[in-house]
């Protein structure tokens, strides 16, 4: 048992060191534990230790990553991935932003509000915190130090704003969450729906604080407009499609008329209907959102192959007693 608590720890190790030296992470979990398993494996034959890791037990890493392929509900994930790279191509941030920003000229901060405010719907549409914090820093963050934001204010608003989308469904990290716990995405879209949101309007609050505290981090635009119903109208009617497409996907999942897998096609179709109304649809559009889908969805499932082979050794080598006996001891 030694000899597997030395392997347990040195498995940590290597997978931190590959971490700290900007190793890809699905590399390192995967190439971890094919290693591990076989310098078990090889502890077993040749040296005598009964470290658990023979050839029936390194067998399972075929299994195991066929169960997670063949599960139908990771389907969502590429549908999801597609709908918030399409709507990064449609142009639909980019009205909701500027129609926002004249809504709020005359807050305080009110362009920082703006952007929470739009990440708060791309975290509701795309579920990609790349995605958001990309296109919000590209929208933005320009505008913002041209209007003389403070760089740290602007940068932490962009950041934060476009965090949300790990949290407010459809989010991609509660689809791997409910995969691997084996539980209902849609219950766990319901249960992260209201701490999603109280987090965006935290963070607004802190906003409208922090502007009033500083007005120097969040100067007001001279040559502002007042806000007017037409401003108003106008903002409302822009976000419009945006919020349709939301209550499309969450709505069908909510009142159980579809499924998530179901739901995510819904929503990548919806993505492309709303690039064509803005007319931003084309075939070098369509070519270079299915090509990035690809890559980011080869990225998720790289990382959960690899993730599920390292539970596997770390299982076989004794881990689970480790980790429950380190709990013991600390609840004692």
């Amino acid at each position: 048992m030694e000899v597997n608590y030395f392997l347990i720890g040195s498995m940590f190790l290597t997978l931190i060191i590959c971490l700290l030296s900007g190793f890809p992470i699905a590399y390192a979990l995967g190439g971890i534990a094919v290693l591990f398993a076989g310098i078990g494996y090889l502890s077993d034959t040749y040296l005598g230790a009964a470290t658990g890791l023979d050839y029936t037990t390194t067998g399972l890493f075929v299994n195991r990553i066929y169960k997670l392929m063949d599960n139908w509900v990771l389907v969502a994930l590429p549908m999801f991935v597609f709908m918030g790279l399409m709507l990064e191509k449609s142009g639909v941030a980019r009205l909701a932003m500027q129609s926002s920003q004249a809504l709020f000229g005359e807050v305080k901060g009110g362009l920082a509000v703006t952007v929470t405010i739009i990440g708060m719907l791309l975290a509701a549409s795309t579920g990609i915190i790349g995605a958001s914090v990309v296109l919000l820093g590209t929208l933005s963050l320009k505008t913002m130090l041209n209007q003389g934001y403070q760089k740290t204010f602007a940068v932490g608003t962009i950041a934060s704003a476009g965090t949300l989308g790990i949290l407010i469904p459809p989010s991609i990290m509660l689809v791997i969450m409910a995969d691997q716990l084996s539980l209902s995405v849609g219950d766990l879209f319901m249960g992260a729906l209201l701490p999603g949101l109280l987090l965006g309007v935290l963070y607004l609050i802190y906003i409208l604080i922090y502007a009033a505290m500083n007005p120097k981090a969040a100067p007001l635009l001279p040559d502002r407009q007042p806000v007017s119903w037409r401003t108003a109208t106008h903002a409302l009617k822009t976000m419009a499609p945006l919020f349709g497409l939301i209550i499309a996907v969450l709505g069908s999942i909510f009142a159980g008329i579809a499924t998530v897998t179901e739901a995510s096609g819904i929503g990548a179709l919806g993505s492309i209907l709303l690039a064509s109304y803005f007319r931003n649809l084309n075939f070098k559009v369509i070519s270079d959102v299915t090509k990035s889908t690809f890559t980011t969805t080869a990225y998720i499932f790289a990382i959960l192959v690899g993730a599920t082979c390292f539970s596997l050794v770390l299982r076989e080598l004794g881990g689970d007693e480790l980790i429950e006996t380190a709990f013991t001891a600390v609840n004692f």
